[in-house]
């Protein structure tokens, strides 16, 4: 598994000097380190794992995120028993995102499976922006989404303050 550390940091769990000095400068993150550690302890396990990298990783109120390649994220989406494996052997709840992508292609993957109608960008007259997405059908007490923690990982990763209506009241 491709890891922000290296390798050998990875599975050992402590830092080498260029990794320490990666974290110190704020190229990685203490999150980036855990996850990196169990992944690739992880990845021993489950075999699935042993060619994926982890680009980033975020934790954000006892949720990881993983920033992943498209390729990763297309795997790990088509084996929904794998993701709930890795949940469950990192005991929380996981959040994929793809590197590299748009705000919208962002929004597609953490509402996934639900399908988003549209995404459209509101100029506030401060100047700020405001992102919204419109969901299909009525919001119900069984949406299978927390669309508040939704909120707060596009804040923290995107920088986008996001509000989300559904199609129907």
């Amino acid at each position: 598994m491709k890891t922000p550390i290296c390798a050998f940091d990875a599975k050992s769990g402590i830092l080498c000097a260029k990794c320490t000095g990666k974290l110190k400068n704020g190229h990685i993150t203490h999150a980036d380190v855990e996850l990196s550690k169990k992944l690739t302890k992880l990845s021993e396990k489950i075999p699935e794992l042993r060619d994926a990298t982890l680009l980033r990783g975020l934790e954000i109120e006892n949720d990881y995120i993983l920033v992943v390649p498209p390729v990763d994220s297309l795997r790990l989406r088509r084996d929904p028993a794998l993701l709930m494996r890795l949940e469950n052997e990192l005991g929380r709840k996981i959040w994929l995102l793809e590197g590299e992508a748009t705000d919208k292609k962002a929004l597609e993957d953490l509402f996934h499976p639900v399908r988003i109608l549209t995404v459209n960008t509101v100029w506030l007259p401060d100047g700020s922006k405001l992102t919204k997405a419109i969901i299909p059908g009525r919001s119900t007490e069984r949406f299978p989404i927390n669309l508040e923690q939704i909120k707060r990982i596009v804040k923290v990763v995107r920088g986008v303050d996001l509000l989300v209506e559904f199609e129907r009241p």
